[in-house]
């Protein structure tokens, strides 16, 4: 399809599968512009982008989500929307949710989260990590096939996450009867209808209890420090601050995590040029796994909303304007990487992405999701060997089918079977 402007980017899925033709003809036209349906501006710039999550002065988070879905609850008049912004926040989807809050509450929302995030604490989960991948992957070795997402990729990330924060793991059935199978992805940005208030029940509550409980009966245990972790300023946070920031945590980490993951080893499945040069040559998985994050971002973009007026690439933009920052456009700009849409093992700038985010809001999980994948490819190189797609749910090479999650913000597989012959 080249008629780009008849379709809605946020409610026609024939842009889920390969929405990267559309994002270069919005680059080629004008790096920052607005589109037709819900009166959106698109930023597919690489600086552009910068431009925006750089900006938290004229830019608010509040609607980083939701986007125009279901849209700002009262019209937004006037050369300075910050006062309706604060007074009606709370009435958009995820408004208690680390991603939406601006500073200065966001400041300290997320330094409390950094306080669990020490580097100790991933070290002692990335230790972890090993044995539960290994775990995981013995459900299916011997079969010589999986289906990737709901067998590996989703337990594994979900296992990771709750021990991270401390989840007793007599509780991580529970959690994974309650937050597994194909639901995630459906409500966040889908094309088909709009997103429940809070989808995060079952984690405020859990959570809730395991708060409260060591904030009576101490342990020596990460749910301890979680509970007892306070503000920069000394002060203790109330049980729903520390919950939203523990639940958030695990929601957005996992599921951005499988995604990544999934687009890895498709990549690493499609190509046994690439897949030998990872067995042979271990270091490399790294920067894998970088150029996996740029050309396919597992968030394809991130919204603001304008306060002020503001110029961003030369484009004004007035007050109560709602932004779409494309990162999976922008990671994909020729002016910042050369040869933008080929995997480029060992890519000097790789790192620049944008999958993560940047500025103030960059994903604090990043070293985490780093982590998982890398983990996960080097068990997988090491304990199955000729990793292919299975071409009975994929279709042959050349002619493959594959189906994606059919969001407008998270970029994924539904599933993703493969093949391989085990090794240990």
């Amino acid at each position: 399809m080249n008629d780009f402007d008849a379709v809605d980017f946020f409610r026609d899925e024939s842009l889920v599968a390969d929405p990267y033709p559309y994002f270069d003809v919005l680059r080629e036209r004008c790096p920052v512009q607005r589109e037709t349906h819900h009166d959106v501006v698109m930023v597919t710039g690489y600086e552009e982008a910068l431009e925006v999550y750089h900006d938290t002065v004229a830019f608010s988070s509040c609607n980083s989500v939701s986007g125009p879905f279901p849209g700002f609850p009262v019209a937004l008049e006037g050369d300075d929307v910050s006062a309706l912004i604060e007074e009606h926040r709370d009435e958009l989807p995820m408004s208690d949710q680390l991603p939406t809050l601006d500073p200065p509450t966001h400041t300290d929302h997320r330094a409390l989260l950094m306080r669990l995030l020490t580097p100790k604490r991933l070290r002692e989960n990335e230790a972890s990590m090993w044995r539960l991948a290994d775990r995981q992957i013995d459900e299916f070795l011997a079969r010589g096939e999986c289906e990737f997402i709901s067998e590996f990729a989703g337990p594994f990330t979900m296992l990771v996450i709750a021990d991270l924060l401390g989840v007793p793991e007599s509780d991580h059935e529970t959690f994974r009867a309650e937050l597994g199978g194909h639901r995630r992805g459906g409500a966040i940005g889908s094309t088909d209808h709009a997103m429940a208030q809070n989808p995060l029940e079952f984690l405020y509550q859990r959570f809730t209890e395991y708060v409260e409980q060591r904030r009576r009966e101490p342990h020596d245990d990460v749910l301890t420090s979680l509970a007892t972790a306070t503000f920069p300023d000394g002060s203790t946070p109330e049980v729903i601050d520390v919950v939203r920031v523990a639940a958030n945590l695990f929601a957005a980490g996992q599921e951005t995590t499988v995604r990544l993951l999934a687009s890895a080893l498709q990549l690493v499945a499609e190509r046994p040029d690439l897949q030998q040069l990872l067995r042979d040559e271990r270091d490399r998985i790294p920067g894998f796994i970088e150029e996996t994050l740029r050309v396919e971002s597992p968030v394809k973009g991130d919204f603001r909303l304008s306060r002020v007026p503001v110029t961003v690439g030369g484009v004004e933009l007035p007050a109560g304007t709602t932004v779409m920052v494309l990162n999976g456009a922008a990671n994909r700009d020729p002016r910042q990487f050369e040869h933008p849409d080929e995997v480029v093992v060992g890519r000097a700038n790789a790192r620049q992405h944008l999958a993560f985010g940047h500025g103030t809001h960059f994903c604090p999980g990043a070293p985490l999701a780093r982590a998982e994948t890398r983990v996960s490819i080097e068990r997988l190189l090491a304990r199955a060997s000729d990793l292919r797609i299975s071409e009975t749910a994929h279709g042959p090479a050349g002619a493959r089918r594959y189906e994606y999650v059919p969001t407008f913000i998270l970029r994924g597989l539904r599933t993703l079977q493969l093949e391989f012959t085990p090794t240990g």
